[in-house]
């Protein structure tokens, strides 16, 4: 693959980088999507790790990878994942759920550094979860037709029963900034009504975009479904991972949050600041050519 040379040849440079005794690895969260709903696991990391510095990468270029066949969002996530590496990063974070399903195995094999997905910690929070074993899953029609919340889950509790449904048109309500519109419920009824009649009392919200909806889903499920953040839960799971790989920032740092986009930045942008509350300041533009 075209990513292969350089990733191979920084892995030397990767560890040769990292702090030696010293109370904690300052090196930045590289974390990536193929957009900006990625933005959501960012927020949740700053709220879980504030010491935390944080390196975002958004492939707005060539935004969105649900349309691109395996092979192609397998080669674009490890060459987003070079740049990463380029800016130091100690661990990856995936915080798209098409490059999870598609390429987490590949980049997983390939980089000097660990990586975490949204899949695996939403499909555990959801087992946990469950009171019934009946689990629905909700996210673009590339994640379910990929069928891999599906397969964690099974993976996880072969007594789970997963009911997935593919939901197109919250992503461009959501990018519209319309979290709390009639329309919205109105289109977010006609998806989740048959999870509901289905008889599930877990939801997985399987896009990084929807947990800026996590209200009004809420509020029209009641209380009877849980829902289930995976940025949130994948948050979490990277926490746990720089506490095993004893890669934890020092205790006094401040940790920043530096974001960088293939494509200059359109109006969602100021749709997740607003929502998220993030301090996204001057967004610097990286080039994939």
């Amino acid at each position: 693959m075209e990513a292969e040379e350089p990733l191979v040849s920084m892995m030397t440079t990767i560890k040769d980088s990292a702090p030696a005794e010293m109370d904690g690895d300052p090196r930045p969260i590289g974390v990536f999507d193929s957009g900006i709903g990625g933005l959501t696991v960012v927020s949740e990391l700053r709220k879980l790790l504030p010491n935390e510095s944080i390196y975002y990468l958004g492939d707005t270029a060539r935004v969105p990878y649900g349309g691109k066949s395996p092979a192609t969002v397998q080669r674009y996530s490890l060459e987003i994942a070079s740049l990463l590496l380029e800016q130091n990063a100690k661990t990856i974070v995936v915080a798209c759920n098409t490059a999870s399903a598609l390429a987490l195995s590949v980049l997983e094999q390939r980089l000097p550094v660990t990586v975490t997905g949204v899949i695996a910690p939403g499909a555990q929070a959801a087992t946990n979860a469950t009171r019934n074993g009946h689990i629905g899953v909700i996210g673009t029609r590339a994640t379910i037709k990929s069928g891999a919340y599906e397969r964690a889950l099974c993976n996880l509790n072969r007594g789970v029963r997963a009911s997935a449904r593919a939901c197109p048109l919250l992503v461009p309500l959501i990018e519209e900034g319309w979290l709390e519109s009639r329309i919205t419920d109105e289109v977010l009824m006609e998806y989740l009504q048959p999870l509901m009649d289905d008889g599930i009392d877990t939801l997985v919200l399987g896009c990084t975009h929807y947990p800026l909806l996590r209200t009004a889903i809420g509020r029209l499920l009641g209380d009877a479904v849980t829902l289930v953040d995976s940025a949130e839960n994948c948050a979490a799971a990277v926490k746990r991972l720089l506490v095993r790989e004893n890669i934890e920032a020092p205790r006094a740092q401040v940790g920043d949050l530096r974001v960088a986009l293939t494509d200059p930045p359109d109006r969602f942008l100021d749709v997740a600041h607003e929502a998220l509350n993030l301090e996204i300041g001057e967004v610097q533009l990286r080039s994939m050519t």
